[in-house]
């Protein structure tokens, strides 16, 4: 009987070695696999970091205090997110429930608050509340810091982690903590969750002169067509200019990104490019489209909610003259993510490439300048949109009259947009004199 008890531990114990040894080999193969695409180290190296990983998982296995938390499976786990995070904000490596969490958020599977997130400084930052969403209803504003969820400290919270704690089912109140970085005042609010569907395009009008304005919240499949739709009217208006209002936008699909940028661009024109770590993976995006508008100015209105999508609608028609920036400077979210499958059910969301304007331009992190520039505050933007949307006649809270908020931005525009049409208008008299000569 001792010797089967001493058999069964020698057995055990060598299953476990044989686990561990399988590990370390699978993780030196990959190691030599990837050798030629890594960074210039030995294979030494390399080896030798690898193999320091399955001796700490090993002194995990035998010494950690609670048993439940050192399955192979846990901490192999938890191995991949710590190092996946620790390359950028937007790099993470996604359990099962995550991926699949993931996948419902890009066909709208699910309730939220209408707020676009990132982590800017190791802070997770709402780059923008959606207009008509419960974010955006509830006060909060870009660059507001989220810095508790249901009473839980957002420090290191990764962003799948933050979007899953945000988002539920429709009609469910999450509780938030945000830090004001303008004031430094902390608010703490119950923000119910909705299901989101906003227009992305809205607002559009002839304003004076034949000056027309539309504004694009986001940008996702029906962008284009709605903007096409919208100029069209425009047009029959007797359209000479346009604002294309971008503020607060943070972004969407690269394809709608691309198929509104090339209305107002030559056939041809370089949109955007991205480029990873080899020349190889460079992709360019080229302008194709059948329908251009080329004859009128056009003055673009951006601010720090203006992200993604709405820099490389900017960067692209203000590297092609085709277009003068007014506001503020953008947010600076360039990168691009590729989420590849794992065989368990796992992925991992991988940062591959970066964002350049034409003129090569790396958008991430630095954002796109204005032109001109012209400071508004988040309250006043927010409260421009609120006065849009009340309707005429109406009385504030208080009781007292709803008076007009000025959108110093847009008169910018507006005025810039004027000056151009007049120069332009002279050069035009002096080639018709010219020509009679």
């Amino acid at each position: 009987m001792d010797s089967w008890k001493t058999w069964t531990k020698l057995g055990r114990g060598f299953a476990w070695f044989l686990l561990v040894t399988l590990l370390g080999t699978n993780l030196l193969v990959g190691a030599k696999l990837f050798q030629q695409d890594s960074l210039p180290n030995s294979r030494e190296e390399a080896f030798e970091n690898i193999n320091l990983f399955t001796k700490v998982l090993e002194q995990v296995r035998q010494h950690y205090v609670d048993a439940d938390k050192i399955s192979y499976h846990d901490l192999v786990y938890a191995a991949l997110q710590g190092m996946l995070q620790g390359l950028d904000a937007h790099s993470q490596f996604l359990d099962p429930d995550m991926y699949n969490d993931m996948k419902d958020d890009t066909s709208g599977k699910f309730g939220g608050l209408g707020i676009v997130i990132s982590l800017k400084e190791g802070v997770l930052t709402i780059v923008a509340p959606m207009e008509d969403t419960p974010g955006f209803e509830a006060g909060l504003l870009p660059g507001d810091k989220i810095i508790e969820i249901d009473g839980e400290s957002t420090e290191g919270f990764s962003l799948p982690e933050a979007v899953k704690r945000l988002r539920g089912d429709p009609g469910t109140a999450v509780n938030i903590k945000i830090l004001r970085p303008k004031n430094q005042e902390i608010l703490d609010m119950d923000v119910v969750r909705a299901r989101i569907k906003v227009s992305s395009v809205k607002d559009a009008e002839m304003l004076d002169d034949g000056i027309g304005y539309v504004r694009i919240t986001q940008f996702n499949d029906p962008t284009a067509d709605s903007l096409q739709k919208a100029l069209d009217e425009l047009e029959d208006q007797d359209l000479r200019a346009l604002v294309l209002d971008l503020r607060n936008n943070p972004g969407g699909l690269l394809s709608s990104a691309i198929e509104v940028s090339q209305k107002f661009l030559e056939r041809g024109s370089l949109v955007v490019y991205t480029q990873g770590r080899h020349e190889k993976e460079k992709q360019t995006f080229k302008a194709r489209g059948r329908k251009r508008y080329l004859d009128f100015p056009i003055a673009i209105l951006v601010n720090s909610g203006s992200a993604s999508a709405s820099e490389i609608v900017s960067g692209a028609l203000q590297d092609h003259n085709r277009a003068i920036l007014v506001g503020e400077k953008t947010f600076g979210k360039g990168s691009v993510q590729s989420v590849i499958g794992m065989d368990d059910g796992s992925a991992v969301r991988l940062t591959t490439a970066k964002y350049y304007t034409p003129s090569k331009r790396v958008i991430h992190e630095r954002g796109i300048e204005p032109d001109i520039v012209v400071p508004m505050s988040p309250d006043d933007w927010r409260s421009l949109l609120m006065e849009r949307n009340r309707p005429k006649n109406a009385l504030l809270e208080d009781g007292v009259e709803a008076k007009d908020v000025v959108d110093v931005q847009l008169e910018r525009a507006i005025d810039v947009l004027k000056g151009v049409m007049i120069f332009e208008a002279s050069i035009d008299s002096e080639m018709l004199l010219s020509s009679k000569k």
